[in-house]
């Protein structure tokens, strides 16, 4: 056994480990954990949707403690400034020149809370980003820190003030998680928490400890690209998108971009899950946190009730599945 294959390993059991770190935080949210942990794997970007009070915040802090990664949290609102984000030139009188003031993006895991709140000029500071890991500011680009991943949550019951995300940012989510309420047991365990003193604000007091570091995380994303992928896995992954733009509850279907990010986080769940090559399976236990957001069904469809994952269900259950 090669060293690189140890460290690939050692790499699988540090990341796996999260899930019970964090689980000494939050409760009963362990599939936006491995979502925020595939994100990393794939250098993506995931999109959090779910009623306040859910512990996205406190998930984010727990996974960066975890990790021994900075994050910052951003409120978006209605008056939030692109320099907000990014940074801005600040005048210094002592030199009696401009100095870059770095944003809040310069870090490894950005929460940006309530991401659909503040205008699409703001929005679309992220864009580059998200797509090129850099900002540019007076037309010098600024590269941002290694690992960077945009964690964007946004409020499915308030609709008011809010401003939809274009179809171009919400492509550059690698995934949409839902965070449901959770159940009674996980909830009357929240509660038995905070009644034995459980703060949230003092993560340490809690017990969490780092497990993994970036080491571990580069030696995985080394290790998700060199897992397999047969042909006709691939033609089932390409199947699958288009099936989606021939759908006739959908006006939007699921872009080439949408096609290559769900064989990245298939390739990341084999590889997390103890396996080198990339099974049906993976395919479709990715497909619908990974193409939900990169489809529009049609007004019409959606007054009868039609959803984007009971799309995504009726397209799983039609297209061919190799063997």
């Amino acid at each position: 056994m090669t060293t690189t294959e140890v460290t690939a390993d050692q790499a699988r059991q540090a990341l796996v480990a999260l899930r019970t770190e964090i689980g000494k935080a939050v409760v009963g949210q362990d599939t936006a954990v491995t979502a925020l942990v595939l994100a990393l794997l794939c250098r993506g970007h995931v999109l959090l949707e779910g009623v306040p009070g859910t512990a996205k915040t406190l998930m984010v802090r727990a996974l960066s403690t975890a990790m021994r990664l900075n994050t910052k949290r951003v409120q978006f609102t209605p008056d939030l400034m692109p320099g907000d984000v990014t940074g801005s030139l600040v005048y210094d009188a002592k030199t009696s020149e401009f100095e870059f003031r770095p944003g809040p993006v310069f870090t490894n895991i950005l929460l940006a809370d309530e991401i659909n709140r503040t205008p699409p000029k703001t929005q679309a500071a992220l864009l580059e980003a998200m797509e090129e890991r850099q900002v540019t500011v007076d037309g010098e680009p600024r590269k941002l820190p290694v690992p960077f991943v945009v964690a964007a949550t946004q409020n499915p019951v308030e609709y008011e003030g809010t401003y939809p995300l274009p179809e171009a940012q919400l492509d550059r989510f690698l995934l949409k998680v839902t965070l449901d309420i959770p159940p009674r047991d996980a909830e009357i365990a929240v509660l038995a928490r905070h009644a034995q003193g459980f703060d949230p604000r003092d993560l340490e007091a809690a017990g969490l400890r780092p497990v993994a570091g970036p080491e571990d995380l580069l030696a995985g994303q080394n290790a998700v690209r060199r897992v397999a992928v047969r042909e006709d896995v691939l033609a089932y992954v390409v199947d699958l998108c288009r099936a989606t733009r021939q759908s006739p509850s959908l006006q939007l279907g699921v872009s080439p971009r949408g096609a290559t990010a769900l064989l990245a986080v298939s390739r990341a769940w084999a590889w997390l899950s103890g396996r080198d090559y990339v099974i049906p399976d993976d395919v479709k236990a990715m497909a619908r946190p990974c193409l939900r957001h990169r489809v529009q069904v049609r007004p019409e469809a959606e007054l009868e009730g039609v959803s984007a994952d009971a799309v995504l269900e009726s397209v799983l259950a039609t297209v061919p599945v190799p063997r």
